[in-house]
């Protein structure tokens, strides 16, 4: 030990205070705030409760649960879910995961009553109309043979064991339904395959009677190759919506009326993000008809008031770098903020004023900020000459320092989606690196949302190559900055993200390792064996399926083991709908048989995504063991 008290040691044996089991015990799930009067709502997935989410209240200062154990707020549908509760005037209506029937409070100590039945039926995005006495919802019929039939569907809050009537129907999906303030409109958004919400939708507005059917139909928005989303009404009677028609999700506004459209602020950054939940919400309305919306610019995110009325909008700095989820009641303003120095937090503030007051944070751990590694900006050239963004974290403990000269084992993180993106900051998966002496390279490959349209659609027909070339150039780039060690460079992701990990591992030479989290080994299985949502997603990102089987197979690493000479870990739920475990299964299998190092580790009854603390705790020890032993220390 050094005379100030810091120990020389290589990077990456750093003892580090961030234990899995502290992160996975303290660490909350924080999605979908919600105004009523004074009160806000939001959901919590809690580790600790073996992934519960629950509902609470804040109310004068302080929290309550809303929905007892063991009710579990989550949808089904589409498998991502959202939108799985709503409340208005004090009525919640809630999705409870584990039957997927949808149950209403009417007072906060009620006892939760089911309204709809069970059996086949999943419901998602709920919307109240408390005029009518229903809840308006996305609901997924799995009863019947092929794929599940996706309809809006209006259900009643005073009757017990209903599956809903149909309101609309026709279409492969539908989502977000919302009634005008006057009751008298329904809008939502729809789209068919072989599209996903980012691609090709259409925002359509409804005329109700007074039952609540829709009686006569029009397309607001749609056109082709143009992604329409998020449709809300505006106190005054206007329909708002986002559409990338432009090459940026910008806000447009209709007046019903005239008729007219216009573009609220035309800018060249995305103020929507792709819908891959039904509860995204990313701008809402002030009482006094101004927008309060969040916007994405250089990766970092921004929250402010638009003045529709002069086309300008003043930021609100709450000195956080990502906003999701954003809420407005009256001139209060909620939304989960996430910050580059601290946890993450549902924050309140005034639509007047800077001033953010956090109401619940994602950890109950204080963050000693000198362990704390902040997010550098950075940008590299692919090997095509593309420019790609993404962002680095050095290995950060005051504890600890490395030999003269020695440079950090890097660890490329590359994201899910892969029409997702990573935002710049603390998290436990990054901070639990670094603070061991890692550092971390999280990347926005072309397909990353935030950039534009043009910069997603870069993966278009090119997962697999793009989303490789982009996280391989980062890691020999950021090693010829002497920000890393050249010759320990391993790749990590989840989903899509581990499909370019094992992608990367298996057709460059660039990484010695690396961690897949539930990934994609055979995309020609996924194209055959996965869930409605996604079942046409490869059309885009590899080619129409059959008629692109040798692409499949060709861009498939399950295929090509003999190019591989990398050891892995493969991490993975047994009841994973998403990406099923028979892939890692089989790729653990080729690598035994090949000699190379494998590790394999299941999780029974875990989905897509780990949520039970002791299996949070098991993948991220085990991950750091195996590198321990193939990374740092691989004699």
């Amino acid at each position: 030990m050094g005379a100030n008290g810091v120990t020389t040691a290589p990077f990456g044996t750093w003892r580090s205070p961030l234990t899995a089991a502290a992160l996975a015990q303290s660490s909350l799930s924080l999605s979908e705030p919600a105004t009523d009067g004074d009160d806000v709502y939001w959901l919590e997935g809690r580790p600790s409760e073996g992934g519960r989410t629950v509902l609470v209240r804040h109310r004068g200062g302080g929290r309550a649960d809303v929905t007892p154990a063991p009710f579990d707020v989550r949808s089904r549908v589409h498998e991502y879910g959202g939108g799985g509760y709503a409340v208005r005037d004090g009525v919640v209506v809630f999705v409870n995961f584990t039957d997927q029937r949808i149950y209403r409070l009417a007072a906060a100590d009620d006892a939760p009553q089911a309204i709809t039945a069970a059996g086949s039926m999943r419901y998602g995005g709920l919307h109240l109309d408390l005029g009518r006495r229903c809840v308006y919802a996305v609901r997924e019929d799995h009863g019947g043979t092929g794929e599940p039939v996706n309809t809006l569907v209006r259900v009643s809050l005073d009757a017990a064991d209903q599956r809903g009537t149909v309101v609309v129907e026709g279409s492969d999906f539908v989502s977000h339904p919302g009634v005008s303030p006057d009751g008298r409109r329904l809008t939502w958004v729809q789209w068919d395959h072989p599209n996903m919400p980012w691609d090709d939708t259409r925002v359509c507005i409804g005329v109700l009677d007074d039952m609540g059917d829709v009686i006569a139909t029009r397309v607001a928005a749609a056109g082709s190759h143009e992604s329409v989303d998020e449709p809300r009404w505006a106190p005054d009677g206007r329909l708002v919506w986002l559409s990338d028609r432009s090459g940026f999700a910008n806000l447009y506004a209709e007046d019903l009326t005239s008729g007219e459209i216009t573009c609220l602020l035309p800018r060249d950054l995305d103020f929507g993000v792709p819908g891959w939940s039904l509860g995204t919400s990313t701008f809402g309305f002030t009482e006094g008809g101004d927008i309060i919306c969040s916007w994405l610019e250089d990766g970092f995110g921004h929250l402010g008031v638009l003045d529709a009325a002069h086309g300008t909008v003043r930021e609100l700095d709450a000195g956080a770098t990502a906003y999701r989820s954003v809420a407005v009641g009256g001139r209060r303003v909620v939304c989960v903020a996430s910050f580059a120095d601290k946890p993450s937090a549902v924050i309140t503030l005034s639509a007047d004023a800077d001033r953010a007051e956090p109401l619940q944070s994602a950890s109950r751990q204080e963050t000693d900020p000198g362990y704390v590694s902040r997010p550098e900006p950075v940008q590299w050239h692919n090997e095509s000459g593309q420019e790609v963004y993404g962002f680095y974290y050095p290995p950060v403990n005051p504890e600890f320092t490395a030999p003269a000269g020695e440079r950090p084992p890097l660890l490329v993180m590359s994201h899910g989606g892969p029409t997702s993106r990573t935002a710049p900051v603390l998290t436990a998966a990054t901070q639990y690196w670094t603070t061991r002496g890692f550092a971390v390279l999280d990347v926005n490959y072309g397909g990353s949302t935030g950039y534009g349209r043009a910069y997603r659609e870069r993966l278009k027909g090119s997962w697999g190559v793009t989303d490789v070339d982009d996280c391989a150039s980062g890691a020999l780039a950021m090693a010829d900055q002497g920000r890393a060690d050249r010759h320990r460079l391993a790749i990590r992701g989840g989903s899509a993200g581990g499909f370019t990990t094992l992608a990367a591992l298996t057709f460059t030479d660039v990484f010695a390792a690396g961690a897949s989290h539930f990934g994609i080994s055979d995309l020609t299985t996924l194209a055959k064996d996965t869930h409605k949502f996604e079942s046409r997603y490869g059309d885009g990102l590899v080619g129409p399926y059959p008629q692109a089987a040798q692409l499949y197979e060709q861009r498939s690493p399950i295929n090509h083991i003999d190019q591989l000479s990398s050891p892995m870990i493969l991490l993975q739920g047994t009841e994973d709908k998403v990406v099923p475990p028979s892939q890692a299964m089989a790729m653990a299998d080729a690598l035994k048989a090949k000699g190379i190092p494998v590790r394999l580790v299941l999780f029974e009854g875990e989905g897509h995504g780990f949520r039970k603390a002791e299996n949070i705790i098991a993948a991220l020890e085990s991950e750091e063991q195996f590198y321990a032993e193939v990374l740092l220390d691989p004699a």
